[in-house]
């Protein structure tokens, strides 16, 4: 079992959402083609879906728009939120699949974040690495300001160099039997209209 993950190990994760960077066509389109309900497929989803968060979040910050614009900034951050946690579950689904077959040993130990939680924390590290190098490449700030930049993106280097190294070694882990975990559905309840009383039309 020991190369049941060699797709998405190493740097293989990151290496795509800065490819993904890299791409005019991207957010819209992958700079490379995934097979339907693979891991990569939604590993891509996840990672289109942040991306997209992430410019309706500096949208709703605007100050110069109208109410109504807000509110529908606010509505699009509540779809790719909910889009972005599906696609984790989708990465989890299709990686405890692999694992089906292995044994997992009585002294295996327990991951309380899931390998899909890890790919998401990647992907969102990405893209602050991504913008925090853009503003420490600006011109129209003083050094100061730009030394604090680089400073932050150095940083956040580091952490996304953490967060792979947590997730080959879950991989790794789970791969051989050593180490388990479960998915944990996030069950929101605000976009059921069955369990949001407002609408359901209990509130008003």
């Amino acid at each position: 079992m020991k190369d049941l993950f060699i797709d998405i190990d190493n740097r293989k994760v990151s290496d795509y959402h800065d490819l993904c960077h890299q791409s005019d066509l991207w957010p819209n389109k992958s700079p490379v083609s995934h097979e339907e309900n693979s891991i990569w497929f939604w590993v891509e989803k996840n990672h289109q879906y942040n991306c997209q968060l992430w410019d309706e979040e500096d949208k709703a910050r605007r100050v110069d728009v109208s109410d109504s614009d807000i509110a529908l900034n606010k509505r699009n951050i509540d779809g790719y939120n909910q889009k972005r946690n599906d696609a984790i579950e989708k990465i989890d689904e299709n990686i405890l699949d692999r694992l089906k077959d292995v044994k997992v040993s009585e002294s295996a130990w327990f991951n309380s974040e899931t390998a899909g939680s890890i790919i998401d924390r990647l992907s969102i590290v990405s893209l602050k690495v991504l913008h925090m190098g853009i503003q420490a490449n600006r011109t129209d700030i003083d050094a100061t300001q730009k030394k604090e930049a680089k400073d932050k993106k150095d940083r956040l280097i580091i952490q996304r160099d953490d967060l792979l190294f947590c997730l080959n070694q879950l991989l790794d882990g789970c791969s051989q039997g050593q180490g388990f975990y479960r998915i944990y559905r996030q069950f929101k309840m605000y976009n059921d209209p069955r369990m949001n009383p407002y609408l359901s039309g209990l509130l008003k």
